[in-house]
């Protein structure tokens, strides 16, 4: 009988240790993720992904933080923060790699190597196009393969395209149905977790509304 009450003492223990760790976890994400949302320059983007990559250290076995460090990486690239873009979006496939091997196959993941390779076409998108075009076409729509319920991967196609110029595919025409796509997905998608991407409804309403201008 003492054994029997010594080992549910030792599971209790070891369930309470579990959730203190859990809410830890929880936490700290919370926080950082708001520290991110509220990010306006290069120094509050690269304390974000600092701290988004030491939780997932921290962790080990979750592959949210190792998405946010890359995606909040990825950003920077995109807006020439850091460095060199390339440098830097080479630090966020890194950190995406370390993601992707905690979760294979994951659409949130996908969307994020789809900005990583537009950042790096967008260094010089003259000489850089036919490396890149190709591998960001095919990655976006195994995006949308992975979760048809992503409204992410249209959000990402829609600001592409909003973006290059009529002559070359691009423009309102074009950007506006995926805009509509990720709209109509928006209003069904439930994020897994309030800790899961749930990003890009603003830039795809923002765009709708320019070009209904």
């Amino acid at each position: 009988m003492k054994k029997i009450f010594f080992l549910l003492f030792a599971m209790m223990g070891y369930q309470l240790s579990v959730n203190a760790q859990s809410d830890k976890y929880v936490s700290s994400m919370g926080a950082t993720l708001q520290q991110f949302a509220e990010a306006k320059d290069e120094n509050a983007y690269t304390a974000a992904a600092a701290k988004f990559e030491r939780i997932a250290d921290a962790e080990k076995t979750q592959w949210l933080p190792y998405y946010y460090a890359a995606l909040v990486k990825a950003r920077m690239a995109q807006q020439k923060m850091g460095g060199d873009p390339d440098k830097v979006s080479d630090d966020a496939q890194v950190l995406l790699d370390k993601a992707t091997a905690l979760s294979p196959a994951n659409s949130e993941i996908f969307c994020v190597k789809y900005i990583i390779l537009s950042a790096k076409l967008m260094v010089d998108p003259q000489s850089r196009y036919m490396k890149y075009m190709g591998e960001m076409s095919s990655t976006i729509e195994s995006a949308k393969k992975t979760d048809p319920t992503n409204p992410r991967p249209y959000t990402l196609q829609a600001i592409g395209l909003k973006y290059t110029p009529e002559s070359f595919g691009g423009g309102c025409n074009t950007a506006r149905p995926m805009a509509q796509k990720a709209v109509e997905l928006y209003g069904s998608f439930k994020p897994a977790s309030p800790l899961h991407p749930n990003w890009g409804k603003e830039t795809v309403d923002a765009i709708i509304a320019d070009c209904n201008k």
